[in-house]
């Protein structure tokens, strides 16, 4: 039976995340009946990582098996055709049937966008954070110098993570400032439950001075959630690249400056 990549936009705004839930109001249950409409029959799919209620994605990749045979532009066009405006299909591709969406997959990136503005910024809701206290990336920067490379992430972990191990390794942290946007940069080989917005939230608290840099590898040590800042908001959070071995055959699935630019 062959196996189909797809590469998968959306618009985490108006949807209850990734996974199926009952109530049907999330990405998979949505792109699923996309998929069914086109083919004819039920199509289950798998993705590179679950996103949460809010969070968006430039570049998530799911896999099916299927016994229909389309050209892949037309499972590109036919998907879509069923699909509304915030998600799309952006490529597909044939691969082997040793290829996993999630379990093929050497990292995953994400891009946080942050307004820093006194009042809150209506034209970026649900597309970007918000900090109405002025930030200090320098400080920052000091800061999450610590979480670069394998660690024990427990501090930054959701309670109601089921990942079997709390270690990750964190290859990218970067934070910059373009004019009232801060914007954080995270690539790993892997991201447990709430990491990325459990770090931003603990980065912004450095940056309003309401902790020291030095709190921050004093946190990652202690590995108690219940020590850190409060999980950020989903809306500046984008998955922007997940990374393949070449032999995958998969086009560029990198949209990180994408988002950056993205102001």
């Amino acid at each position: 039976m062959p196996r189909i990549a797809l590469g998968l936009a959306y618009d985490g705004a108006p949807w209850m995340g990734w996974q199926t839930q009952p109530h049907r109001q999330t990405v998979q249950d949505t792109l699923e009946a996309a998929l069914a409409a086109f083919a004819g029959r039920p199509q289950a799919t798998v993705c590179a990582g679950r996103t949460d209620t809010g969070v968006h994605a430039v570049q998530q990749v799911v896999h099916l098996d299927t016994d229909i045979v389309r050209p892949e532009q037309a499972w590109v066009r036919g998907v879509n055709a069923h699909l509304p405006p915030s998600v799309a299909v952006r490529w597909a591709r044939t691969v082997g049937d040793d290829f996993h969406a999630r379990f093929s997959a050497r990292s995953r990136s994400y891009v946080y966008l942050l307004v820093e503005d006194p009042v809150r910024p209506p034209a970026w809701a649900g597309r970007a954070g918000w900090s109405f206290r002025p930030l200090d990336e320098a400080a920052m920067r000091r800061g999450a110098a610590c979480l670069r490379g394998e660690h024990d992430f427990s501090s930054f972990r959701s309670s109601q993570c089921q990942a079997a191990s709390p270690v990750r390794t964190l290859h990218q942290l970067d934070i910059e400032r373009r004019g009232r946007f801060v914007i954080f940069t995270l690539r790993a080989n892997a991201f447990l439950h709430h990491m990325v917005r459990n770090i931003v939230g603990a980065l912004v608290y450095v940056g309003q001075g309401r902790q020291p840099p030095e709190w921050m590898p004093a946190l990652l040590a202690e590995r108690d959630r219940r020590r850190a800042a409060p999980t950020f908001a989903p809306d500046g959070l984008y998955l922007t690249a997940v990374g393949y071995p070449p032999e995958c055959g998969l086009p560029p699935t990198d949209a990180t400056s994408e988002v950056r630019e993205m102001r």
